[in-house]
């Protein structure tokens, strides 16, 4: 897997909303002052007349697009994860949750990879704010190729959907020509029979490599995709449970209300079975090279072979 393309999924972002631009007239982007960041910039040069910002006031931005959705457009709201799921919180759940509107929420900058902004912005709290909000789509795409295609299929939900996009720029690794994506499916990456692992984000990659490091170990890994937390896709969850026995989940987000969460819930309601969850440890982030801060805190391949390695034999 060495030597393969890298991109953002937040440039991922910006693209998909520009080339959707073009074959639909109803989409408008929102940003709060980030656009060179969160990457709308692109749709911004295409479509001036289409584009909002909104200034740093990203809770007016909410309730800005829940307006306009109700005018028979689709608002992206763009802006960083921590600002968009922890500041307009209140603004999303009440404006545009609640009333279930149509808005789009194209969080970028989630996760420790955000690396030297530290703490106060590496957001690892917003799949679990998002995931209590009834009805919000909660998803995290893997590569620019998942990433492209989950903004086409959120522009068709209708009702609330919030995406994180990464800093980080990651190794591309579906194939445009054949992928499809489907909002509320996960997809089985490789196959394996003594345990499962089921990552999202910049984790899929990396747990792809631990399984290969793990089959020289002599430990047959399933690796799954999970970009869409909620709603998640049990039956997958379950089929994995009754062939593997042992499940693990890893994801960049603290291990506290997201996918690792949703997955145990799953599995304690229908089809109990062992699971340890790899993230971050109910802790904040600090400042640092995003890739080193992601080995620090234990989200790189060598830490979940590891990981993995001891939970099979245990």
């Amino acid at each position: 897997m060495a030597d393969v393309k890298k991109i953002a999924t937040r440039e991922s972002y910006g693209n998909a909303l520009k080339d959707l631009g073009a074959v639909v007239d109803n989409l408008v982007v929102l940003d709060a002052d980030l656009a060179g960041a969160t990457k709308t910039g692109t749709f911004k040069k295409a479509y001036k007349d289409r584009f909002f910002d909104c200034g740093i006031a990203e809770a007016n931005m909410m309730g800005v697009a829940a307006g306009l959705s109700t005018m028979g457009l689709v608002p992206f709201a763009s802006t960083f994860a921590m600002f968009a799921a922890g500041r307009a919180f209140e603004q999303i759940r009440n404006t545009i949750g609640y009333p279930h509107l149509n808005v789009k929420i194209g969080a970028t900058h989630g996760g420790i990879s955000v690396g030297e902004d530290g703490a106060s912005h590496q957001c690892c709290e917003d799949f679990g704010l998002m995931r209590t909000i009834p009805g919000m789509v909660v998803m995290c795409p893997a590569d620019d190729v998942e990433a492209t295609a989950m903004v086409k299929a959120a522009y068709k939900h209708p009702g609330p959907v919030y995406m994180r996009f990464a800093r980080l720029a990651a190794p591309v690794f579906h194939d445009p020509e054949s992928y499809s994506f489907q909002i509320g499916k996960g997809e089985v990456l490789r196959d394996g029979t003594d345990i499962a692992i089921i990552a999202n984000g910049l984790m899929v990659y990396e747990a792809l490599e631990a399984a290969e490091a793990l089959k020289a170990q002599g430990i047959s890994a399933r690796v799954i995709n999970m970009a869409t937390i909620k709603p998640l896709d049990e039956a997958l969850v379950l089929q994995a449970a009754q062939d593997c026995g042992k499940i693990i989940t890893v994801e960049e987000h603290n291990i506290i209300g997201g996918l690792g969460e949703a997955v145990c819930a799953c599995l304690a309601e229908q089809h109990p079975v062992p699971v340890k969850r790899i993230g971050v440890n109910d802790t904040y982030g600090h400042s640092g090279p995003a890739v080193a801060l992601l080995k620090q805190f234990g989200l790189c391949a060598d830490h979940i072979a590891s990981v993995t390695q001891t939970f099979v034999r245990k």
